[in-house]
């Protein structure tokens, strides 16, 4: 129990360094013109990361409706993309890759292209891992 819980704690602590220093949360509010929400998304974060850990520690189902768990997952998916596209935009991670393999003005079409093939991927997860 004392090494699980020593885990957990520095997994913990390593996701809040990496949002902390790369300041991730106030970068989000920033592309989404709602700094005011600051707040907002910081006790989505911690909400998020607490109510995850509860459902994969205990074993429990909830018997919600089709309509309620398909908004849960588009508002779960917005989030963690914008979290991803913050992250992103931290890094410069596009246009580095777009210097390095020399398609600057090509920059529009690998993102399109990364944005299709999530998509894709996540589709194909979804209809045929998950039947």
């Amino acid at each position: 129990m004392l090494i699980g819980f020593s885990g957990g704690i520095s997994v913990g602590a390593g996701y809040v360094a990496f949002l902390t220093v790369l300041n991730i949360i106030p970068r989000l509010t920033q592309l989404t013109k709602s700094v005011k929400n600051v707040h907002h998304y910081e006790a989505a974060v911690i909400l998020g990361a607490v109510i995850g850990t509860i459902f994969s520690l205990w074993d429990f189902t909830l018997n919600l409706s089709f309509l309620l768990l398909a908004g849960f997952g588009i508002l779960s998916g917005i989030f963690n993309g914008m979290l991803a596209a913050a992250l992103t935009e931290v890094i410069n991670v596009f246009p580095i890759l777009a210097k390095r393999i020399g398609m600057q003005d090509r920059l529009v079409y690998i993102l399109i292209a990364l944005v299709l093939g999530r998509i894709l991927g996540s589709l194909f997860q979804w209809l045929v891992y998950n039947q």
